[in-house]
């Protein structure tokens, strides 16, 4: 890795990303996971209006997959 994303980089590579079809959607996790446990945070914030999907079966799908990759995503009021 050439250098270490902060959580606010990550988590904009994971909004393109969402709006690119889902391209290379697991490393961005990956990438974000990382830059989360450097910075000692435990969750994700993700502000649900630059989703692609943000209604609640969107938010909750979300949240599942990245779940399973050890994230834990929580959406801003």
């Amino acid at each position: 890795m050439v250098s270490e994303l902060t959580v606010a980089e990550a988590t904009n590579r994971i909004y393109e990303s969402l709006h690119a079809d889902n391209a290379d959607i697991d490393t961005h996790i990956a990438n974000l996971k990382a830059a989360l446990a450097q910075a000692g945070v435990k969750e994700a914030v993700f502000d649900p209006t630059k989703l692609v999907h943000s209604n609640r079966s969107g938010r909750k799908l979300m949240q599942a997959y990245f779940r399973q990759r050890g994230v834990t995503v929580t959406f801003a009021a």
